[in-house]
């Protein structure tokens, strides 16, 4: 019986080790649905194809910590959007602006698109062109029609 009461008291100890301390969710349901719409605009910098809203990584926690933070601070959207670009890049956005630095993120997949296009034309134009016979001289045309006589 010494043993069970043992057991139960390192299965409760295990227990309470394993609890995690709950997320703090905003008192203001307004301030909580404005923090998730920002950060579904805004992409997890550890599993970098989640958005923070639908990320569970510690760093996605933090950076929704901060931008509750900064919301009950009495920042805009936009002031809060800037901040996170202005600390972590334009990488955080899920739409980078289209920028110098940005053109080929952009415009990249339709250049190669318009390359690829251009390089297919290229080759069915050079087979094609390879494929065609040229005309019979007369010497090669008497010697067909003799073929075709025997």
């Amino acid at each position: 019986m010494k043993t069970l009461g043992t057991l139960l008291v390192a299965l409760f100890i295990s227990v309470s080790v394993l609890a995690k301390e709950a997320t703090p969710v905003a008192r203001d349901p307004v301030t909580e649905a404005r923090l998730i719409d920002l950060s579904k605009d805004m992409r997890c910098l550890v599993c970098q194809n989640e958005s923070l809203a639908a990320s569970d990584a510690d760093l996605a926690k933090d950076l929704r910590d901060q931008i509750r933070q900064l919301i009950n601070q009495g920042k805009t959207d936009k002031e809060i959007t800037d901040y996170m670009v202005q600390r972590y890049g334009n990488f955080i956005r899920y739409k980078p602006p289209v920028d110098a630095t940005t053109y080929a993120l952009w415009f990249g997949p339709f250049l190669l698109l318009l390359v690829g296009i251009g390089v297919l034309i290229s080759v069915v134009r050079k087979r094609n062109s390879q494929s065609e016979e040229a005309p019979l001289s007369a010497q090669q045309q008497q010697h067909a029609t003799e073929l075709l006589r025997e």
